[in-house]
């Protein structure tokens, strides 16, 4: 875990203090278990702004996409209400371009997403599905809940850095697996995941950080590959909150262990290491009683689960006028035009239906993502179904 609960004014302080002392900033950084660009960052706003810089600054986005003056959305919605047939391709020419005012006109399919939003929207509210893994669910039995996440990272004897992904079952403790990798790629981490489907089935469930591969700060709704996938075999997807790592409690307290027992010292290389967490993986389940458990192993709580994993479902979408394959660039193509969707949706059928003249909701799985306007070539996007944005530390 990078800084301490304790004050994160106080570490960073302390960070400042020993790089003014004379310490390499990559002994430094590996110290405190950041990354080394983080570490200039936080050094040079020292530089530039003194003390008042390592105070902790708002993560609030400086402006929002899409994000309309109020007095417009106001208008907007004044004229749905007084004109109750009128879609959004009416709204949007006479009224809204008949205002001598220095901005851009919203498209139409913006003001589709404000009258939605409102609920002016003809059928919109039965419409919405919200994702069920926005809160984070007790995981009383095994298999509801698999908790998922990247120790932090070590040097090896060799000099190679190790990156071990770990996953437990939240209600028996149990240690699903322990994987040292060389890096927190997608790519390996699905590799890994898809063995222990193979072997454990499927659960309800699985929670996490919101760093990579679990999440991506710059993908639609923040989702990766990896959590789309997830997605796609039915689990749902539960993140903390940056900076409560608490509510990933058991697994961070499994976490202090591993790293007692089988990380210091580090193994010579992977091959090596990677037997040492099969050793502590073993302990861990089979010999090792938990206090929570009644002094019981986990393996004498752990059932396998009773959903195999047979490989992705077909998509389909009956209540859709249409479906479109998003291409390896993340276009869609609709009556000859190109509309960007999303890289992590890369190769996934999402469902159309034309709400509007020229507006498309668009959907993947029970999920509505947004709107597409023809005539702008975009997606406005609709509130996150997948909980509330995420945002990455500044």
């Amino acid at each position: 875990m990078p800084w301490k609960e304790c004050s994160v004014m106080d570490e960073r302080l302390r960070f400042v203090a020993r790089l003014l002392d004379g310490e390499a900033m990559s002994e430094v950084c590996r110290d405190v278990g950041i990354s080394r660009k983080t570490g200039y960052k936080i050094f040079d706003r020292y530089k530039e702004q003194g003390l008042e810089a390592l105070t902790d600054r708002s993560r609030r986005p400086v402006r929002y996409a899409n994000q309309l003056p109020a007095e417009i959305e106001t208008m907007i919605v004044t004229c749905k209400r007084e004109k109750p047939h009128w879609g959004a391709r009416k709204i949007r020419e006479p009224p809204v371009r008949r205002l001598d005012q220095d901005f851009r006109v919203p498209a139409t399919s913006t003001i589709h997403a404000v009258l939605h939003r409102h609920g002016l929207v003809k059928g919109s509210r039965s419409r919405r599905h919200k994702a069920c893994g926005t809160g984070l669910s007790a995981g009383a039995v095994p298999n509801a809940l698999w908790c998922a996440d990247f120790k932090g990272e070590f040097q090896l004897g060799n000099g190679r850095y190790c990156y071990p992904l770990t996953v437990t079952d939240h209600a028996s403790r149990l240690l699903l697996v322990c994987e040292a990798l060389d890096s927190t790629r997608e790519a390996p981490a699905i590799t890994v995941f898809e063995q222990l489907f193979r072997e454990r089935g499927l659960p309800e469930a699985i929670r996490s950080d919101n760093g990579v591969p679990f999440a991506s700060p710059n993908g639609l709704f923040t989702l990766s590959k990896l959590s789309v996938w997830w997605l796609r075999l039915g689990i749902e997807i539960e993140r903390i909150k940056p900076g409560h790592p608490q509510q990933n409690g058991r697994h961070e307290r499994m976490h202090l262990t591993l790293k007692k027992e089988a990380c210091r010292p580090a193994g010579a290389n992977t091959l090596q290491q990677q037997a040492r967490f099969d050793a502590f993986v073993q302990e861990f389940n089979t010999e090792r009683p938990h206090e929570a458990l009644g002094m019981k192993c986990p393996v004498q709580v752990y059932s396998a689960s009773p959903r195999p994993y047979a490989g992705l479902p077909e998509l389909s979408y009956p209540l859709h006028d249409r479906e479109v394959l998003v291409t390896a660039c993340r276009r869609v193509c609709m009556h000859r035009k190109r509309v960007n969707i999303s890289t992590v949706l890369a190769s996934q059928k999402l469902g159309i239906k034309e709400v509007d003249d020229g507006v498309w909701l668009v959907s993947f799985m029970r999920y509505d993502l947004g709107f597409i306007d023809l005539e702008q070539k975009t997606l406005q996007p609709l509130d996150n179904p997948f909980g509330p944005r995420l945002l990455p530390m500044s």
